[in-house]
């Protein structure tokens, strides 16, 4: 038993510091459980599909795959991605890893390094304008009538 989400569409992220802007695409969303008893399994929340990330000024992409849990074994929010530079088609890094915990990169060098470790990551608090200051179809502007009378 599961419920799906097709998310459509890209995200723009710039990053005022290096005057970079990417564009990325989104993997789908999942709410899981396995047993048909729905006694036996605790519900979980995955991602899958495929994903890229691209700046136009430098050049650099990615391509990212989030894995869904096979019905029998495997592993859970299991990533892979791959790092190309500009006009390349070998990647001079790949990533593996739990996009909620470990992920380990292996560049081209034959280097091997932890990539990130989530867990260890500090919260930040969110910088969001304030709804008024918002445009008609920003999220949170957009949503907030859903947000209100979920709440």
């Amino acid at each position: 038993m599961s419920i799906g989400v097709h998310n459509i569409g890209q995200g723009c992220v710039t990053c005022l510091d290096h005057d970079e802007h990417y564009i990325l695409t989104f993997p789908n969303g999942y709410g899981r459980q396995v047993d048909a008893l729905s006694i036996l399994t605790v519900p979980w929340i995955e991602l899958g599909g495929e994903c890229s990330i691209s700046c136009s000024k430098t050049g650099y992409n990615a391509s990212i795959v989030f894995h869904t849990k096979p019905f029998y074994g495997g592993k859970k929010h299991r990533v892979t991605a791959e790092i190309f530079s500009p006009n390349d088609k070998k990647p001079f890094c790949s990533i593996e890893g739990e996009w909620n915990g470990v992920m380990y990169a292996k560049y081209s060098t034959g280097e091997n390094a932890v990539f990130i470790d989530t867990k260890k990551m500090p919260t930040i608090k969110k910088k969001v304008r304030k709804l008024e200051d918002q445009d008609d179809f920003e999220s949170r502007c957009l949503w907030k009538d859903v947000t209100y009378n979920l709440k």
